[in-house]
C-alpha cells in the first residue's frame, strides 16, 4: 500500500446559449471523462467516477475525445496521456503529460514522476522524480505525498513523515485517497502518534465516498475492535463493499469470516477451513 502509485480548476461544462464550438468542446470534455478520468485526479469533479485502468476497446475513442478537449483542459490532457498510456503509446502519453504538468495538473506531475523514478520510458531520473513528487504533494495531491514518502532519500518532505502528514491533513479535508492515506500514518504512527480513533474517523470518511482500501480497513477495524466497538457484521458489510470493488484484502477477509476454523498437518501445513 506504499509503494509509488502509478497511475496524489474544475472544467465548467456550459450547454446553454452558447457557439456550436462550445457545445462541442464541451461533449469532447464529458466523453473524455467518462472513459479515460482518473478516480484519484483532484480535478476530476465530484460527478465523475473515473476508470481504474482504460479498457484496451475504449483507447481510440478515449485518445479520439481528449484530443478534441485537450486545448481547453488540463484535466482532458492529462487523460489523453492516461489513454496513449494504455495503448503503450509512450512517447505521446509523456508529451501528453508534460503539457498538462505545466498547466498545473498534479496527476500529471505524479505520472511523470514515477516514470522518472522507475525509468520506464525515460531515462532514470530521482532526483526529477522528487521534485515532480514535491510539487505535486504541495499542492495538496495525495499520491504526491505518498510517493514522495516511498522514494525517500534527502528531500526534507520525503525524510520527513511528520511533514507528509501535514500535507495529507491538509488535503484529507476534502480527498478520499489523502483520508485513506493520513489513516495509514494514523493506524500506524508514522509521523506523529498513533491514533486508531482518529485513523478510524479518516478510513470512515473515505469509505463513505466508496475507496476500496478504506472499505477495507474500516472491516477490519471493526472486525478487531480498533479505535471504536467491535462489530462483526459491521465488519462484514464493510468487506463486502470493498470485495464488490475489487480489493483483493477484502475477499480474503470475507472467506476468513465464513471460515475461520483452519485444520492443518503435523508440519502445520493449512489442510481445510472449516466454514459455518
Amino acid at each position: 500500500m506504499r509503494k509509488l502509485l502509478p497511475v496524489l480548476g474544475f472544467a465548467v461544462l456550459a450547454f446553454t446559449s452558447a457557439p456550436s464550438g462550445v457545445h462541442a468542446q464541451s461533449a469532447d470534455l464529458v466523453l473524455c471523462d467518462r472513459i479515460a478520468a482518473d478516480p484519484s485526479d483532484p480535478d476530476k469533479p465530484a460527478d465523475v467516477k473515473g476508470v481504474t485502468e482504460i479498457a484496451p476497446a475504449d483507447v481510440p475513442t478515449a485518445i479520439r475525445f481528449c484530443k478534441q478537449a485537450s486545448n481547453g483542459s488540463r484535466r482532458a490532457l492529462f487523460e489523453l496521456g492516461r489513454a496513449y498510456a494504455a495503448g503503450k503509446q509512450m512517447r505521446e502519453a509523456i508529451a501528453a503529460w508534460r503539457k498538462a504538468a505545466d498547466k498545473g495538473s498534479t496527476s500529471a506531475m505524479v505520472e511523470l514522476g514515477v516514470l522518472y523514478a522507475t525509468g520506464a520510458g525515460v531515462a532514470r531520473d530521482e532526483a526529477q522524480a522528487r521534485k515532480l513528487f514535491e510539487r505535486a504533494a504541495e499542492a495538496g495531491n495525495p499520491r504526491g505525498v505518498s510517493n514522495l514518502a516511498a522514494l525517500g532519500g534527502a528531500s526534507t518532505s520525503a525524510a520527513d513523515p511528520a511533514h507528509a502528514r501535514d500535507l495529507l491533513a491538509k488535503a484529507a479535508e476534502t480527498n478520499a485517497e489523502a483520508q485513506y492515506q493520513l489513516g495509514l500514518m494514523l493506524a500506524d504512527g508514522k509521523g506523529g502518534p498513533q491514533d486508531e480513533a482518529a485513523a478510524r474517523a479518516m478510513f470512515e470518511k473515505a469509505a463513505a465516498q466508496n475507496h476500496p482500501g478504506a472499505l477495507e480497513r474500516m472491516g477490519a477495524f471493526a472486525e478487531e475492535g480498533r479505535g471504536g466497538a467491535k462489530d462483526r457484521d459491521l465488519a462484514k458489510t464493510y468487506y463486502q463493499r470493498a470485495a464488490d470493488l475489487g480489493d483483493e484484502d477484502a475477499k480474503k477477509a470475507l472467506k476468513r469470516l465464513e471460515c475461520p476454523y483452519v485444520l492443518k498437518d503435523k508440519r502445520g501445513n493449512l489442510v481445510s477451513n472449516l466454514c459455518f
